[in-house]
């Protein structure tokens, strides 16, 4: 059913970094899902009335609040696709993240009610009407949301959707969720015991939950998370894989939604080479990013010395002596000012993020290191931030 719904509704399926192609994704995921969850809430909510089950009428209410999910997201993804314009020159990509954000509140507010309509069907207690009809629409929904679950979590995966991963789970979910409202009215009917109103705030709260979790997952894009640590060393790897290239570091990656992701770093060269030269091949790394990768990639020079050991073997030395004092810091761009009666050490020191020490005090330390095997040296040390993994 999957593949059938994507070779008829997405022409061009594996041109997946297409901004068209992702938006007909989105498109055939949400309207799939609003069909599915509508049936299932009618049809749970007939039986759940009928019977005289909160629970089933909770998870009924759960289904609605699905549908409603599924909408913000179809909206999400059509605004999403819009071009870039003079007020948004990176483009409306981020909608997809509010779109996720305004579905994990949707899910938290009707869990919200559902611990409540549960909480008062405890203290007023009323019979539930177990019969054929609650078990088959029950595994019914089941055998839905499981196959919705692995339909999201497919297309999900092909554009690299986390609204569409979040929608997988949510599904999931579901079924976690029915098969407790099934197992409340068996045990219920076989026992004489009413835990309707039981189950339905365990559903509630599950709900709830689920809710709140979502809504972390989708601040967390919009607040500027750190990317993902492979994606990292991934573009590392790619700059250091040019020719002429020593190292990189600074680098950044920016993130205006789905296949919007904008970078800069610095890329340290021989200081003795054409700059022109040089110059062209940062271009060419660039363009490389833009055309395989889809990533505006923006470089900085950075020249250094190699003709000098001593220079070269002070930098090593550093280098691997701040890692004593942390094993993420790393040092970049030294250069040497020699004078009369001491030397100019200059250069960079990355601190990352909860490293416990502030910068004067990371400055300190750094420099005491240096002055004890350098007795001559002055350190002028510049503390950078890392806004991605340590690792870079």
């Amino acid at each position: 059913m999957t593949d059938w719904l994507v070779r008829t509704f997405v022409p061009d399926a594996e041109n997946v970094d297409s901004p068209t192609v992702r938006t007909r994704y989105g498109l055939v995921a949400s309207v799939t899902c609003i069909a599915c969850n509508v049936a299932l809430c009618l049809g749970k909510g007939a039986v759940g009335l009928l019977a005289g089950s909160v629970s089933i009428v909770a998870d009924a209410v759960n289904n609605l609040s699905d549908a409603s999910s599924n909408v913000v997201s179809l909206l999400g993804f059509k605004l999403a696709s819009r071009p870039a314009d003079d007020d948004h020159p990176y483009g409306h990509g981020r909608y997809e993240y509010l779109a996720g954000l305004v579905v994990a509140v949707l899910v938290c507010a009707i869990g919200l009610n559902l611990v409540t309509s549960s909480a008062d069907k405890i203290a007023h207690p009323e019979a539930v009407d177990f019969g054929p009809a609650v078990v088959v629409v029950l595994v019914a929904s089941m055998a839905v949301k499981l196959w919705m679950a692995s339909f999201n979590r497919r297309l999900g995966r092909a554009i690299s959707s986390e609204t569409l991963e979040a929608t997988a789970v949510d599904s999931r979910n579901d079924v976690i969720a029915t098969a407790a409202v099934l197992a409340s009215a068996v045990i219920s009917q076989v026992t004489n015991v009413n835990l309707d109103g039981w189950a339905g705030l365990a559903v509630g709260g599950f709900i709830l939950w689920s809710g709140v979790e979502l809504v972390r997952d989708a601040v967390s894009p919009l607040l500027g998370k750190v990317p993902d640590p492979e994606y990292v060393e991934h573009i590392r790897r790619k700059i250091l894989s040019y020719p002429g290239v020593l190292g990189t570091h600074d680098l950044m990656v920016h993130d205006y939604g789905p296949g919007r992701q904008f970078a800069s770093a610095h890329v340290e060269m021989a200081g003795e080479g054409d700059p022109f030269e040089q110059h062209d091949l940062l271009d060419n790394i660039e363009q490389d990013f833009k055309d395989g990768e889809g990533l505006v990639m923006t470089l900085h020079y950075d020249p250094i010395v190699t003709n000098d050991p001593k220079v070269q073997d002070m930098r090593h030395w550093i280098d691997l002596a701040v890692k004593g004092i942390d094993e993420r810091l790393s040092i970049h761009d030294l250069r040497c000012v020699p004078g009369p009666t001491h030397t100019n050490v200059i250069f960079d020191c990355v601190r990352p993020a909860g490293l416990g020490m502030d910068a004067s005090e990371l400055r300190r330390r750094v420099s005491e290191l240096v002055t004890e095997r350098y007795p001559q040296a002055v350190c002028k040390i510049t503390i950078d931030d890392s806004y991605v993994s340590p690792r870079q």
